[in-house]
């Protein structure tokens, strides 16, 4: 098989530059070095296609100064045309339309298991999006909506909104970004959950890009420790699915997989 070309990479320096002269807000200065450089690998993650969305979440930055940073970088010759910017609930969303529809719709098929960890509950229970009808009709509205964008040419990066005010961002978000359990709760019964010292399996999957710098952080999410028999193969699919995709590219190297068990007094999702 033969792999894409690796991304012309700019130099740390370029990276750093660009995301600090156009992520400042007010009068603080942009992201730190390490937090620059490790923001550049994220959307380049997204652009390979290694995970479906970034959340951006460096400082409050909104979404037309990250359009002007994905700009610059693509003016340095740093990323393929594509990307967008998805605002749901004022969070910006770095993704890949068509790659999110793709994967929204095996979401639609079964491909991920949901964690329903509501207060009421004594503990977590599986439940699949079958049991959740109203986040099926939001995952097939969100497709909807990303299947409708008309493309900008003008637009180096495009952009679009979507109106959030009943959702469970948490949920969503942990779909979006491509988690295989994302964890789900009944709204009406306020943050509250039933996740408090229930030992959580916390995997964690890394990846190397820049020579001499830490690796890229693509995932990391937990699964109740009692509940990982019973998510056993849609963890093993997800595994499988990055893995397959970390081989068709040629930017990153060395995916590095792995969990631990915690247990923590109070859990914040």
């Amino acid at each position: 098989m033969l792999l894409p070309d690796p991304m012309s990479t700019p130099s740390p320096q370029l990276l750093v530059a660009a995301a600090q002269r156009t992520l400042s807000v007010g009068k603080r200065r942009g992201p730190a070095r390490a937090v620059c450089l490790h923001l550049a690998g994220e959307v380049l993650a997204v652009a390979r296609g290694l995970k479906p969305a970034l959340l951006y979440d460096c400082n409050s930055a909104g979404t037309s100064e990250i359009q002007n940073y994905l700009g610059e970088l693509q003016g340095l010759g740093f990323l393929t045309k594509g990307l967008h910017i998805l605002d749901i609930g004022g969070n910006s969303l770095i993704i890949i339309p068509e790659h999110v529809c793709q994967h929204l719709q095996q979401v639609l098929l079964g491909a991920v298991a949901f964690v329903d960890v509501s207060s009421s509950q004594a503990h977590p229970s599986v439940c699949s999006l079958d049991q959740l009808q109203d986040l099926k009709s939001l995952v097939a509205k969100i497709i909807t909506h990303l299947q409708g964008l008309q493309r900008d040419l003008s637009l180096v990066v495009s952009c679009s909104r979507l109106c959030s005010s009943d959702w469970n961002l948490c949920t969503v978000f942990g779909i979006l970004l491509g988690y295989p359990v994302p964890y789900t709760f009944h709204l009406n019964q306020g943050d509250d959950n039933c996740l408090a010292l229930t030992p959580l399996r916390v995997f964690t999957a890394r990846i190397s890009w820049l020579p001499g710098q830490p690796p890229v952080l693509l995932y990391s999410f937990s699964v109740p420790e009692s509940l990982f028999p019973a998510l056993r193969d849609i963890l093993h699919t997800w595994e499988k699915g990055l893995r397959t995709r970390c081989r068709a590219q040629n930017d990153f190297t060395d995916l590095s997989i792995s969990s631990e068990i915690v247990t923590l007094p109070a859990v914040a999702l």
